[in-house]
């Protein structure tokens, strides 16, 4: 909830702008494979993509791409490869095998996604 009990603003992916949850409590949304170190601060209505890690003892932004690695100093890509490591060893301690479609997926998600990463566009400039 937040704390002057207004309703609650949401990214939209399909209308690129904020837009009124119409709800008064809505908390984080965390992608697959996204993660947060102990003690992260989230602002309400805030939005992980996938593969994401989150830390830092500073506020994220309310909108963390997929494939993000840092927090509120600050982010840079969260490389593909590591990602599917860290997907593969989790997935293992749950019994459950990280398979080439997996891959697959996480790689699409990755090459969908790149164009939300501003950070990699600065670097390109």
């Amino acid at each position: 909830m937040k704390n002057n009990y207004d309703t609650v603003k949401i990214w939209s992916y399909g209308k690129q702008e904020f837009i009124d949850s119409g709800l008064q409590f809505c908390g984080l949304m965390l992608g697959d494979h996204s993660k947060c170190a102990i003690n992260t601060m989230f602002n309400t209505g805030t939005i992980a993509g996938v593969s994401s890690n989150i830390f830092g003892v500073v506020f994220p932004r309310t909108i963390i791409p997929s494939f993000s690695w840092g927090g509120g100093n600050g982010y840079t890509t969260y490389q593909l490869s590591k990602a599917f490591d860290t997907a593969a060893k989790v997935m293992a301690r749950r019994g459950v095998t990280f398979d080439k479609e997996d891959e697959q997926i996480l790689a699409k998600v990755f090459e969908m996604t790149s164009s939300e990463r501003s950070w990699e566009k600065k670097k390109s400039d």
